[in-house]
């Protein structure tokens, strides 16, 4: 853990830490950088009111003590002095070199940002960070030590402040820190992160531990003498050193409150660490704590022969001792430990080859893979969803069939895991087997499934845009984006049009979406890359622009160019479409846009129901015909993109009243072939009192079963729901609603 008071953080010191560890270190050019820092930061205060060079000089003993090199600590005293006084990049250049030079431009923020908020300029700036150090990692652990300081810090700045720096802390650094091992940064950066967001839950947490503390004591420095008494009498290289420790609160809240435990149920707040020389050792010492305690089952996970994600391996297993308090045993070795407290550092702190280069570019794959996400991505915010879903410390370990590990975070689907493997694996997926048992794409993964992707071998086969709310990583749902943005344009051009025009009229805006688009040319250009109109429609129907995020941004250009401020949005958009088109019918539930008389059909090839996003089409003599949004029919209209055959294609909407009741849906139930599953399934829809219209079941080839269905139901909602209900049947696979268009 690096604890050091600040006030110690002194240039005199860390000379003296130097030398007293015989460390390799330039010393002169340290005083040098030191020197020139303070005289750039002359005048300047901290919120504090003390010097301001003592952030820069805190942040370089921070990494002194995680073992950086000379140039990292250099730069770790000028990292500020190009951001915040007159010295360019140049001058840094010039006295200290190119790679002193190149740490400083990485942890300086990018000036004048044309963004739509702050978040987006966050996530600029870290995008810019985390390029930089794609190239030289030492960058991100400058700004970790510099974020660790400032969050040390963070009592001398305003309420506000404080949260949303709490806040960024959580979702960006700390899961940074993790990723790169960095294990005692990680650990302080939450808890203190915590403190600030949530005061009252942190203050419970400390006084639960405060409690019990001279009892806690006494417990683990009772269970290490036992370990240590029993361990003399084996034969071990050099003696195994035995050390006691508390999880950290931020570890004990996400226990408590996220994984909804009380105190008593958290066995690894107690934790007892052996460190020993082999590995061989570790899982000698593993059996040695099983014979002298009760291990508790499902409570042990092999880290060694399954790393995580950020390389960190032990033996962790919980046991009982005669007090029945339960406590965790980390088992490692002494290479184990050193990368557990310094990760990546370590490769620094370590010279002699403890990391060597080809495990430092394992450890960095995840920085390409976030920033090959972002490019895939037209929100710079995006960003810091990856990070904060795809790097969070919680994950799950799972086979492949083939015995390899893929680690992922928590709550991940088999959707996330076929893109995991392979981009085309998930384009073209069409089931999985979880322990050889055919499961639901939507099946959530728990560690040690052995999942199998099933795929078409019809190559042009692409994903269903239904995942992009099932899967739980942002890799996953930017590979799902980007293919309907290379796949479907002309789709995405015709229902980013129709979003874009709905979501103005529901915020009382006038405008057409080519006129959204002037007002917004300038920012969408550099923001966004859409240099035309239809590329802005298209990154709208794709998803990779999101309305809640462009409308503020179009109301307040609207105001400024027009001189007026449009009323505040309607909450019910059938009631503002009823208001401002003075010739809008309501049909059978259907409100139709300046078409006064019509005669109103529901096509029996998709079965549109309340709920349903649908489209209108005129047909020839027959009146309109209503189609859910989803019907091939529609979809491959908008692909062939002739202008004649869109035309007929209008946009209608349910009314909030009026609806149409009892409508017929169809679907359809795959199940593995039972006696009584059919039975199961009926049994079901006779519960929900649901009239079965026709039904039938038959068997495949491969053994499973299907049944279809034809049933009566009043909504969208309804159907859902009763189809939730069908998947919850023992040995049911999945159960949809079936469309024919």
């Amino acid at each position: 853990m690096l604890n050091f008071d600040d006030h110690s953080c002194t240039i005199d010191a860390m000379i003296s830490k130097i030398l007293m560890e015989d460390k390799q270190y330039d010393i002169s050019k340290l005083i040098t950088a030191y020197e020139f820092a303070k005289k750039c930061h002359e005048g300047q205060t901290r919120s504090s009111g003390e010097p301001y060079i003592q952030h820069p000089v805190a942040v370089a003993y921070a990494l002194l003590e995680l073992g950086m090199d000379t140039d990292t600590l250099c730069a770790a005293f000028l990292h500020d002095v190009v951001e915040d006084t007159a010295v360019t990049l140049d001058d840094v250049r010039k006295r200290f070199g190119q790679d002193v030079a190149l740490l400083v431009d990485g942890v300086t923020k990018l000036e004048k940002i044309p963004t739509f908020s702050k978040e987006q300029q966050v996530a600029e700036n870290v995008m810019k960070i985390l390029l930089a150090m794609s190239q030289d990692i030492r960058v991100m652990i400058i700004k970790l030590c510099d974020r660790l300081h400032n969050m040390r810090t963070l009592q001398y700045r305003p309420p506000h402040k404080q949260k949303r720096t709490a806040l960024e802390t959580m979702n960006i650094y700390a899961p940074i820190a993790h990723r790169l091992g960095i294990t005692p940064v990680q650990e302080e950066l939450e808890d203190l992160a915590f403190y600030y967001l949530d005061h009252y839950a942190y203050a419970e947490i400390e006084q639960m531990l405060n409690t019990k503390k001279e009892e806690r004591e006494a417990f683990i420095a009772t269970i290490k003498e036992r370990i240590s008494t029993r361990f003399k009498a084996e034969d071990f290289i050099t003696p195994p050193q035995i050390e006691g420790r508390v999880k950290s609160v931020y570890g004990i809240y996400k226990k408590l409150y996220m994984g909804g435990k009380n105190f008593e149920e958290i066995y690894d707040k107690y934790a007892v660490r052996v460190i020993v020389t082999t590995v061989a050792e570790c899982y000698n010492v593993l059996g040695l704590i099983h014979d002298m305690f009760h291990p508790i089952p499902n409570r042990f996970k092999d880290y060694i022969a399954n790393p995580k994600q950020n390389m960190y391996q032990s033996l962790h297993t919980t046991v009982l001792g005669r007090e029945k308090i339960p406590f965790e045993v980390q088992i490692r070795t002494w290479e184990m430990h050193a990368n557990a407290e310094y990760g990546i550092a370590a490769h620094w702190k370590y010279k002699e080859g403890i990391q060597g280069r080809d495990r430092m570019e394992q450890r960095l794959a995840w920085i390409r893979q976030v920033i090959e996400t972002q490019q895939n991505s037209d929100d710079p915010e995006e960003l810091v969803n990856t990070i904060k879903n795809d790097i969070a410390p919680d994950e799950i370990v799972v086979m492949t069939p083939k015995g390899d590990s893929v680690s992922l975070p928590t709550g991940a689907t088999v959707i996330d895991f076929a893109y995991h493997i392979h981009t085309e694996i998930g384009h073209r997926t069409v089931g999985a087997k979880i322990n050889e048992k055919l499961v639901p794409l939507s099946t959530v993964l728990h560690t040690g499934n052995i999942c199998e992707i099933v795929t078409s071998k019809d190559e042009g086969k692409g994903p269903n845009r239904n995942w992009l709310e099932i899967v739980k990583t942002n890799e996953a749902r930017s590979k799902i984006r980007s293919w309907f943005k290379r796949e479907r344009r002309d789709e995405n051009i015709v229902t980013g049009k129709s979003m874009l025009e709905s979501e103005c009229r529901r915020n009382r805006i006038p405008l057409s979406a080519e006129q959204c688009y002037e007002l917004l040319a300038d920012d969408i250009r550099q923001r966004n890359h859409c240099t035309t109109f239809e590329d802005l429609c298209a990154a709208i129907g794709y998803g990779g622009i999101t309305l809640a995020k462009l409308m503020p941004h179009i109301r307040e250009l609207y105001q400024k160019h027009y001189g007026k401020q449009p009323p505040a949005p309607e909450e019910n958009p059938d009631t503002l479409l009823a208001e401002q088109m003075n010739r809008s019918i309501h049909h059978d539930g259907i409100v139709l846009d300046e078409i006064e008389s019509c005669a109103v059909k529901f096509a029996q090839c998709c079965s549109p129901m309340p709920g349903d996003d649908v489209v209108g089409f005129i047909t020839r003599g027959h009146g309109l015909s209503v189609h859910t949004k989803t019907c091939k029919n529609y979809t491959s209209a908008v692909k062939r993109g002739l202008p004649d055959e869109l035309q007929r294609w209008v946009e209608v909407k349910w009314s909030g009243k009026h609806q149409p009741k009892d409508r017929q849906a169809a679907i359809e139930v795959l199940a593995t072939s039972r006696v009584g599953i059919v039975y199961d399934i009926c049994g079901v829809l006779h519960d929900a009192r649901v009239p079965i219209i026709h039904s039938a079941s038959r068997t495949l080839k491969n053994g499973n079963t299907v049944f279809e269905a034809t049933i009566t139901v009043s909504t969208a909602e309804q159907l859902q729901s009763l189809l939730m209900k069908l998947r919850h049947v023992r040995d049911v696979i999945s159960a949809d609603r079936a469309i024919y268009g």
